[in-house]
């Protein structure tokens, strides 16, 4: 029903894609992976939604990344509608704030007890923290390995993440350590912030 509503399967798809995953870039082929669509369908549903205003495209290093354009003037309706109250994120443009991706919270449960899960380099197309995964809280290596293992063969990538303890992100914090600092000014998508260690 949702797609004779928004005009295409595809489009629905990459609506959901895009407000799954506020302050994330993606380019097309990762984009056509991920919503097993064709390139030629996804390639005329990002021009729509890029002449709507509804993403926004930047390139990088030859590459065109496409993302959500958090200032459009229907964001939060159409977060609720596509994002399925998916995901708290906060950025150096925005302090929008929903509920927690609970399909994502469920996964990170199987690692150990998690208090802050985010992505950001990589992830975001910002490189200024140093790793692409940060994880705070009480985790078992080898679930946090096995988890690292399969995010990276689903993201098709390499990716650099830093795991600590809740205490020691916290002093971190209140020290202004460079890399809480760095975390908190990044690009960034919160999965997980239990005690709220990343509000303003």
């Amino acid at each position: 029903m949702i797609e004779q509503l928004f005009g295409s399967k595809t489009r629905v798809k990459l609506l959901q894609l895009f407000y799954s995953n506020p302050n994330r870039s993606f380019y097309v082929r990762e984009i056509t992976r991920k919503i097993d669509e064709q390139i030629n369908s996804v390639r005329r549903e990002l021009s729509n939604l890029l002449s709507i205003g509804i993403i926004v495209s930047e390139n990088t290093n030859n590459r065109l990344y496409y993302e959500v354009n958090q200032k459009y003037e229907y964001f939060q309706p159409l977060q609720e509608i596509f994002g399925g109250g998916i995901t708290k994120t906060i950025s150096k443009k925005t302090d929008d704030d929903s509920s927690t991706d609970v399909a994502v919270e469920s996964d990170l449960k199987s690692v150990g007890h998690i208090d802050l899960a985010v992505y950001t380099g990589q992830f975001t197309r910002d490189n200024s923290v140093g790793v692409d995964f940060l994880i705070v809280g009480e985790v078992n290596p080898n679930a946090l390995k096995k988890y690292i293992d399969e995010l990276e063969a689903k993201e098709n990538k390499s990716i650099k993440y830093a795991v600590m303890s809740l205490a020691d992100f916290q002093y971190r914090q209140q020290i202004h350590d460079r890399f809480a600092v760095s975390i908190a000014n990044a690009k960034k998508q919160v999965l997980v912030d239990t005690h709220n260690l990343l509000e303003n």
